[in-house]
């Protein structure tokens, strides 16, 4: 028995487009964004997803809702899927926050526990993302089956490090995740143990896989 887990990240904004830091803010899903997600939907039809949790941000809950309507799902909203807040840097294009802070973004790529001025780090990130899928875990309506979150490149980049149990020095190991390209696993109980889904060992299946 298994259960795999899909993360999708949203599709392209304009803020993505101007290489522009968005973290937490509200940004809207641009034309070629909206393209995304209607072949994104196309291309998960035959993956037997069951379920579709998404983070409240727009650019993600747009995605989630596009895909939804293709397979026939309902989407649940939930804040700990949001994207890492960038404290200061949010709204700042990358060549503003080079200027600004020398050197700081390649910290904040390659030490996971490294924290944007104001914001939080890939660690925090991962800790309060972790919940939803241990609570997905306990319900029966995901056995054999898929579940999709919808969420954003550093978050999903997070979750699935932390899932996998790498050390932190691996975090920086996966590439940054394109638009509507995903992160796919699945989890067994683990050998050993008391054969329930409250001790699992999860497998990487694909990274960065999507339509586009």
């Amino acid at each position: 028995m298994s259960r795999r887990l899909i993360m999708m990240r949203h599709g392209q904004t304009t803020y993505n487009a101007g290489r522009r830091m968005q973290g937490q803010l509200d940004t809207q899903l641009s034309d070629a964004g909206l393209a995304q997600a209607h072949a994104a939907a196309e291309w998960v039809k035959g993956m037997g997803i069951v379920k579709i949790v998404s983070s409240d941000l727009s650019r993600a809950s747009t995605t989630a809702e596009i895909v939804g309507e293709k397979l026939g799902l309902d989407v649940e909203l939930d804040p700990r899927l949001r994207e890492t807040h960038l404290g200061d840097w949010q709204g700042m294009t990358h060549e503003e926050v080079d200027g600004a802070y020398v050197g700081a973004r390649a910290a904040w790529r390659h030490d996971p526990a490294w924290t944007p001025p104001g914001g939080e780090s890939r660690l925090d990130v991962a800790e309060r993302a972790r919940p939803v899928v241990d609570k997905l875990l306990q319900w029966d309506g995901w056995d054999d089956a898929a579940v999709l979150l919808v969420a954003h490149g550093g978050t999903i980049s997070a979750l699935t490090s932390n899932l996998l149990d790498l050390e932190h020095a691996q975090y920086p190991l996966l590439k940054s995740l394109d638009n509507t390209n995903t992160s796919q696993l699945f989890a067994r109980p683990r050998m050993g143990g008391d054969g329930s889904w409250n001790d699992v060992q999860w497998y990487l299946e694909a990274w960065n896989q999507g339509a586009c």
